[in-house]
């Protein structure tokens, strides 16, 4: 990461795909498993039924969020769609 504390990817995590048919879509942390993520975005993938991911595909925003908050897909979706809408944040 350029300049300043580099950004860790921990549970709750907004974070970016970058590699795979889901590349440049944000998703949310759901557990990590040595060097795998499963991540969800309430829509396509599930929290149910999150994707596991390697670490090194996925970068980190400096979002976080809290998941007791949005422990349902719909309230995951609206928390991410600010990030996944026409004009990406990043």
């Amino acid at each position: 990461m350029k300049g300043g504390i580099p950004v860790q990817i921990k549970q709750g995590s907004v974070v970016k795909s970058i590699a795979g048919h889901d590349s440049d879509r944000f998703y949310v942390v759901v557990r990590l498993e040595g060097d795998f993520a499963y991540i969800a975005d309430g829509k396509v993938r599930k929290l149910e039924s999150p994707k596991k991911k390697r670490l090194k595909h996925l970068r980190p925003t400096k979002t976080e969020i809290d998941l007791e908050k949005t422990a349902t897909n719909n309230k995951l979706k609206i928390a991410l769609s600010d990030f996944n809408s026409e004009g990406t944040l990043t």
